[in-house]
């Protein structure tokens, strides 16, 4: 015969899962967006409060040349993790035994990171030293590249003046052959030319983002992102016994970020800094969950849209006056959150224990920052029309949750929890440089009345090593050996 777990019994061993379930490391995710609030019983309303602090340290790369991949130990980074905390409100209500309502609000993708100390993300004012790190060797102080652009610029004019020879040369030959002969080296020459006009503007370029960054001497390398998001939900549920639901509704979201670069490990963009103001645009929710409440069953997956964001940028860049334009831009940028699939699942293994568990997929590797002054002066080093963005991830993120609750009292009971979460690649974006974690956690949740109940938890947070890149792909950094944790505590109320 087969067990029944009568809900209601069941319902205390519900703790506090989604509390502290919030510390996505992958990409910019934070909240998870969990939507758990709207398939509770009855009527349901929560207020979730969370805090994350993570220790995330390493060293900068102390490697100066042209390999890319190249990384040697160089400075100690102390932790660049800043603490963060936010909240998450729900509220459901039946409006007869078939339609539901219900709001959520969260706060779904963020970031904070701030570097300190002596390394190569604050800037330090050592003009020579920055020229050598920021040329990548090619000269070894001011004076060095000065002396070094002089020589190249003249070698870049005699060439011109050799290829203009050539050309005038190829058209008086009087032979095909000769003509030819001499059309061959004005291409050489001109070649020549412009690779030397090109390393002489390299150099000069060096020693203006040099200038800059001692300009910002004492400053670290900074990035805040901050999304809210309010979700209306209206639910239908189906079929003889009710146990199916379809639910949808729109997606109200706001971005925001601040992006300062400093130091010498971004090159010629050190002291680069962007303003991304607040906008609000819309997205949307639908799913379809499954329930057997007399063995406590309950599987849900749910999927959100992209969101499309126009937004004000003010960019400030300091190596574009070296360049002859305005340093100072004030432009649009388009930002695409990105889509999202989850699947929420619980079911009761007995009278007084619940199992449970969570799959989240985001992809990041359809996500970017694109600003376009960054994104204008990149196209010279590229040598095409496209340029670099200034964050984006290289693979998709995975997170898998697993949880056992238990009742061990008509009023208490515990939680459980293992996690991973893949992370969004390594080497990955310096201004979040974790791949991922494991995570161990526990909860506790008390019914207060028959109606109130306050939840609380905490997650221990093992983070992925990964190392540091810029978007030219240059390795900056190696972080290892971190961890972080998370801590949460819900009120809720609900009346069946």
């Amino acid at each position: 015969m087969r067990a029944t777990f009568h809900l209601k019994t069941l319902t205390v061993a519900i703790a506090a899962f989604s509390v502290a379930s919030a510390a996505s490391a992958a990409g910019l995710d934070r909240s998870g967006q969990d939507v758990t609030a709207f398939l509770q019983d009855g009527l349901y309303a929560e207020a979730v409060y969370t805090y994350i602090d993570g220790d995330v340290s390493g060293h900068d790369n102390a490697y100066i040349g042209p390999d890319k991949k190249a990384y040697e130990q160089g400075k100690k980074i102390d932790d660049i993790a800043e603490s963060y905390d936010f909240f998450r409100y729900g509220v459901k209500a039946d409006i007869n035994d078939t339609f539901s309502v219900g709001i959520l609000y969260d706060e779904p993708f963020g970031a904070a990171a701030d570097y300190s100390g002596d390394n190569n993300f604050v800037a330090r004012g050592d003009l020579d030293a920055s020229v050598n790190a920021i040329s990548g060797g090619k000269a070894s102080s001011a004076a060095d590249a000065g002396l070094k652009i002089g020589q190249l610029t003249a070698g870049a004019t005699q060439a011109g003046a050799a290829a203009a020879n050539f050309a005038a040369q190829a058209q008086t030959a009087t032979t095909p052959q000769a003509a030819a002969g001499f059309a061959e080296q004005a291409q050489a020459a001109q070649t020549q030319a412009q690779t030397l006009a090109g390393q002489a503007q390299s150099l000069g370029a060096a020693v203006a983002a040099a200038r800059a960054e001692a300009a910002t001497t004492g400053e670290g390398t900074n990035v805040e992102v901050r999304t809210e998001s309010v979700t209306g939900i209206l639910g239908m549920k189906l079929g003889e016994n009710k146990n199916f639901q379809v639910y949808g509704g729109p997606v109200m979201q706001q971005v925001q970020a601040d992006v300062a670069l400093r130091g010498i490990a971004y090159g010629p963009a050190t002291g680069y800094t962007t303003h991304i103001s607040s906008d609000q645009d819309y997205g949307w929710l639908a799913g379809v969950s499954y329930s057997k409440p007399e063995i406590a069953l309950l599987a849900a997956l749910t999927y959100r849209s992209e969101i499309d964001h126009s937004l004000n940028i003010d960019e400030t860049y300091p190596l574009v006056a070296a360049l002859g334009g305005d340093p100072v831009q004030g432009n649009k940028i388009d930002i695409t959150t990105p889509k999202s699939v989850n699947f929420d699942f619980q079911t009761g293994v007995n009278q007084t224990t619940l199992a449970t568990a969570k799959v989240r997929w985001v992809p990041w590797t359809d996500f970017a920052i694109v600003p376009p002054l960054y994104n204008e002066v990149s196209k010279r080093s590229t040598g095409d029309d496209k340029g670099l963005p200034l964050v984006s991830y290289d693979e998709d993120q995975w997170l898998v949750e697993l949880g056992l609750a238990k009742r061990l009292s008509p009023a208490l009971a515990v939680t459980g929890t293992v996690g991973w979460d893949s992370g969004a690649g390594d080497p990955v974006t310096s201004l979040g440089p974790i791949e991922g974690y494991y995570s161990a956690g526990l909860g506790a949740k008390y019914n207060l009345t028959e109606n109130w109940a306050v939840s609380a938890g905490g997650k221990y947070l093992w983070f992925g090593d990964a190392q540091g890149q810029i978007p030219t792909k240059t390795i900056v950094s190696d972080f290892d050996s971190n961890d972080g944790y998370a801590l949460g505590v819900k009120v809720s109320y609900q009346a069946k």
